[in-house]
């Protein structure tokens, strides 16, 4: 087996450790493997290759984080021929800021996308769903 050398934040490190303990891995290796192999599989899904997608990106960082604001604006600029909207909104009583962005393109521009976004900050949080445009049923008049 290979081995990886992986530099992190501190708090990142311990929040491994502690899922190490919690959910009884044998070791941050067991848990970089399993994080290692859903990330694969989630960028090889078949069933959505040659297929239009709109994404759901949401991004979640601190307040007044105004290098995260900036690089989520020249994404926005970046990806414009993808996005479709975007969204911006503080919450938790000026503790947090969401960035949300609708997406349309094809698997590799929607990764593409999502991997900008992860890339900002080690502080942003990001999730996203993932919709076939094929999938979406017309309404009948």
């Amino acid at each position: 087996m290979g081995i990886v050398s992986v530099s992190m934040p501190e708090d990142l490190l311990k929040e491994i450790d502690e899922l190490v303990e919690i959910h009884d891995y044998s070791g941050r290796s067991e848990v970089f493997r399993e994080a290692g192999r859903k990330l694969i599989r989630e960028f090889q899904d078949q069933s959505l290759e040659d297929r239009e997608i709109i994404a759901i990106v949401t991004a979640l960082f601190p307040y007044d984080s105004r290098a995260v604001e900036t690089k989520m604006t020249e994404l926005r600029h970046t990806h414009a021929d993808a996005v479709r909207s975007n969204s911006h909104s503080c919450i938790c009583d000026d503790r947090g800021c969401v960035e949300t962005f609708i997406i349309e393109g094809d698997l590799t521009d929607v990764s593409k996308f999502v991997r900008d976004v992860e890339a900002t900050n080690e502080d942003v949080q990001v999730k996203y769903s993932l919709f076939p445009v094929d999938s979406i049923q017309q309404p009948t008049l």
